[in-house]
């Protein structure tokens, strides 16, 4: 099947601007021109413009993005589950940070109690994510990932083994 920009912008929830703009940087050309003028999109190019939304989503500038979907060694299928990773680690993010909320509101009605570490929580899970994304790939090289999952595991205050079993619920 064959989408127009207007067509394409509806279906994908994406600016007939943006799709233009994507056109003219040359992140996502049209499959071709119909007689008319019109920019047609066919399956590939639907299935580009998802890759492209899923990194916009994870908040990949679009110079980035083209080096990626353009690099010879692209795998679509290792992208998505990369995307479907870090949307996961996105989810338990919130979630935790959710939780540290709903809590702190409890706690002000005196529906329940929050010790000061508690309150805190939700960030250290966040800050603990971060430093992964940044530093993961060199700490685990130079330390191991038994010493760094230790060391992730007394910032979060608990022991290895309940470090260990959250990391495997995300």
């Amino acid at each position: 099947m064959e989408y127009t920009v207007n067509q394409l912008a509806s279906l994908s929830g994406v600016s007939k601007r943006t799709l233009r703009y994507y056109d003219a940087i040359g992140l996502l050309a049209p499959r071709r021109a119909a007689d008319n003028g019109y920019r047609l999109y066919g399956p590939r190019e639907v299935d580009r413009l998802q890759q492209i939304l899923f990194y916009r989503a994870l908040g990949v500038p679009l110079e980035e993005i083209g080096r990626l979907l353009s690099a010879p060694d692209f795998d679509r299928e290792k992208a998505l589950e990369a995307h479907l990773s870090a949307l996961l680690e996105k989810r338990a993010e919130l979630e935790a940070l959710i939780g540290n909320v709903t809590k702190t509101i409890c706690a002000m009605k005196g529906e329940t109690m929050m010790t000061d570490q508690e309150k805190f929580e939700g960030f250290k899970q966040k800050m603990l994510s971060d430093n992964e994304d940044a530093y993961g790939d060199e700490i685990r090289i130079r330390y191991g990932d038994e010493a760094v999952d230790a060391s992730y595991a007394k910032v979060a205050g608990m022991s290895k083994e309940q470090w260990q079993e959250s990391q495997a619920l995300s």
